[in-house]
């Protein structure tokens, strides 16, 4: 083997491990916490520019589908899901179709803009939401909420969520603990369970619109695999420590992963409106 093959070898090696220690962390903060872990794999993605911010949207979204489909499905098995299936299952086929209508909104924003403006578009609205979910977590003791229980009110809440979580790519995010606590009472850990199941149903939305439609980007295999298995390997790390974790603590970390990302998104705006 040449110098520059070993090197080039090598240097796929190093991405890989990247791309795995990426996912793996972020899916076990994001099982923890019920954010999914989209939203940290897709801005450090995007911030160290191993792929198109396609691609990043499409493995990001796999890969928080696989951490969700584990979570919450060990969950359903171990009869401790935490989700209320009355407010739950509602709030969950509204994000599916959410999913599909955020979807076709970022095919429509990728046409008629260039990589790097959808990507500081993408960061833009990310690291606004996530500000808004960090004021709103810190502040929320002295925020009146509510409990509510009509199934077509919950399904328009989850068509709202579906529609950002797909667009921005990161499965499900803070903005849906906020939704969770405010408009349904929720406490931390429940609201995390809850979370979970809607970011499985519009991130396997999401994936059937964009197989059907033809519209999968340029992507590696050996990528996306992975990255998947860091998915499942940080579902099954993140479910063990939240049963460890109280409210407390789970909230803690939630806060510091907020301030951490919209950091990063700042930076992400800044570079894609650079070129």
């Amino acid at each position: 083997m040449s110098r520059v093959a070993a090197a080039r070898k090598q240097e796929g090696v190093e991405f890989m491990i990247i791309f795995f220690l990426v996912s793996l962390l972020a899916s076990v903060a994001g099982a923890i916490c019920g954010i999914g872990g989209g939203v940290v794999i897709k801005p450090v993605l995007d911030m160290l520019g191993l792929e198109t911010v396609s691609a990043i949207s499409f493995l990001s979204g796999c890969t928080v589908l696989s951490m969700s489909c584990y979570s919450v499905t060990r969950a359903l098995t171990k009869g401790d899901s935490g989700v209320d299936v009355r407010t739950g299952t509602p709030l969950a086929i509204g994000a599916a179709l959410g999913g599909l209508v955020g979807k076709q909104l970022f095919e429509l924003v990728k046409s008629l803009s260039a990589q790097s403006v959808v990507g500081a578009v993408q960061a833009g609205c990310l690291g606004v939401i996530t500000l808004g979910t960090l004021a709103y977590t810190l502040n929320k003791s002295r925020i009146p909420t509510h409990r509510v229980t009509a199934p077509g009110v919950c399904a328009a809440i989850g068509l709202g969520l579906g529609i950002m979580s797909s667009f921005l790519g990161i499965g499900g995010g803070p903005i849906n603990l906020v939704v969770l606590y405010y408009f349904f009472s929720m406490d931390t850990k429940t609201a995390a369970s809850n979370s979970l199941y809607i970011i499985l149903f519009s991130q396997l939305a999401s994936l059937l619109t964009t197989l059907l439609t033809h519209t999968v980007p340029p992507f590696r295999w050996s990528v996306l695999l992975v990255m998947v298995g860091g998915g499942v390997g940080g579902g099954v790390v993140g479910r063990a420590l939240n049963k460890r974790m109280d409210n407390r603590l789970v909230e803690r970390l939630f806060i510091a992963l907020m301030g951490v990302i919209v950091l990063i998104c700042l930076y992400n705006v800044w570079r894609g409106l650079r070129g």
